[in-house]
């Protein structure tokens, strides 16, 4: 099954969030489609960092270099590629996001010949997952998180995550917003934190010092640039299981952190380590070890797919701001019920993309015919 045509987007999507009411952003989107000599076509997606420079390296390199190939050999196609982009050492950056983007919807196209989901090919070990959400974001004041944590967990959500780093208080301030959220949910839910890599480890560390007693599940991203052994330390010292991966998780990257003793938990993002391909080489990483494998980095829909279809699997992320724009880009967008997220119907991603509403979010588009 080779690539007939592709056609290369890419679009502003603006994201707003509950409580208030207005725009807080736009996050940027490319999106491939490829169509086959079998009449299969398939959609990827990738984006939020140099979207033009993504769409270019798919347009000039990626896609000329695997044209006379049969997309089922995944693995050969991935050998063509990595020297395209990662002259030495894992591909990372704009390189990682644009295989991604192709993988991606090379999975798609593969699931809907094969009449599979992408889950069923990648090991079909569930139906679905649990879901966490991710909305404590720092424009909420210390009464909004309050107010939305109830509204979450009336909804049937068993799992949420508050994002630090973002208080002009700093960590005292983060602290303070966490031990609200702690009291107003009870011991029963879980409740997770992220930096993005915004914090020293001075910082992370001490604020580990100061949420020992919340009983904190997760410390995602804590440290800036995610180096090994500082991460390594602050998973022995800091007391919070710590998880990585969601924008640089190949598996390469996660040996150095095994390697280290630094994550509990993986949560890689196949829109932008290198896309299913490389997440499955991942998993296989986080079942030898014997440590559960999640997400990050939004795009739970996508990512759903690798922690339903992995035995190890645990639980999706919706990102509330992300979420509001992709219940605009896709047709029937899936809602979880009771904190539960299955599986769609259809085979391959099982989604549909809005035509109509990616025409009017697209800045840039390209045809390539073989």
């Amino acid at each position: 099954m080779k690539i007939t045509r592709a056609t290369i987007s890419t679009h502003t999507l603006s994201f707003s969030l509950p409580l208030l009411h207005q725009s807080k952003g736009s996050s940027d989107r490319v999106l491939l489609e490829i169509e086959t000599d079998e009449g299969v076509s398939g959609f990827g997606l990738t984006g939020r960092f140099m979207a033009s420079g993504v769409a270019a390296i798919l347009q000039h390199h990626i896609l000329p270099a695997i044209q006379d190939m049969d997309i089922v050999n995944l693995e050969r196609i991935h050998e063509r590629i990595r020297p395209l982009i990662a002259a030495r050492g894992s591909p990372l950056g704009a390189g990682a996001a644009a295989l991604s983007c192709l993988d991606i919807a090379i999975w798609d196209a593969l699931g809907k010949r094969n009449g599979q989901s992408v889950a069923q090919m990648l090991g079909g070990a569930r139906d679905g997952a649990d879901v966490y959400v991710t909305y404590g974001f720092g424009g909420y004041s210390e009464d909004q998180l309050v107010e939305m944590a109830h509204a979450l967990v009336a909804e049937g959500y068993r799992s949420l995550k508050v994002l630090v780093g973002v208080s002009k208080g700093g960590i005292t301030e983060d602290a303070r917003r966490v031990k609200a959220v702690r009291r107003a949910i009870g011991p029963d839910i879980d409740l997770g934190i992220d930096a993005n890599e915004s914090l020293s480890y001075d910082e992370a560390l001490r604020l580990c010092c100061l949420l020992r007693d919340e009983d904190i599940s997760w410390f995602e991203e804590p440290i800036k640039g995610g180096t090994p052994s500082a991460l390594g330390d602050l998973k022995r010292l800091g007391g919070i299981p710590i998880a990585l991966g969601q924008f640089d998780g190949t598996l390469a990257r996660f040996s150095e952190w095994i390697a280290a003793g630094a994550v509990d938990v993986f949560v890689p993002n196949s829109m932008y380590n290198g896309g299913f391909t490389e997440t499955r080489r991942v998993a296989s990483l986080s079942q030898a070890c014997g440590l559960p494998l999640s997400d990050a980095g939004g795009g739970g829909l996508l990512s759903l797919h690798h922690v339903a279809g992995m035995r190890n699997g645990t639980m999706t992320e919706m990102h509330l701001g992300i979420a509001s724009a992709d219940r605009q880009l896709f047709v029937d967008f899936p809602e979880p019920t009771n904190g539960y997220l299955a599986v769609p119907s259809l085979p391959g991603l099982g989604l549909e993309l809005n035509r109509d509403f990616l025409r009017t979010t697209r800045s840039h588009d390209c045809v390539l015919t073989f």
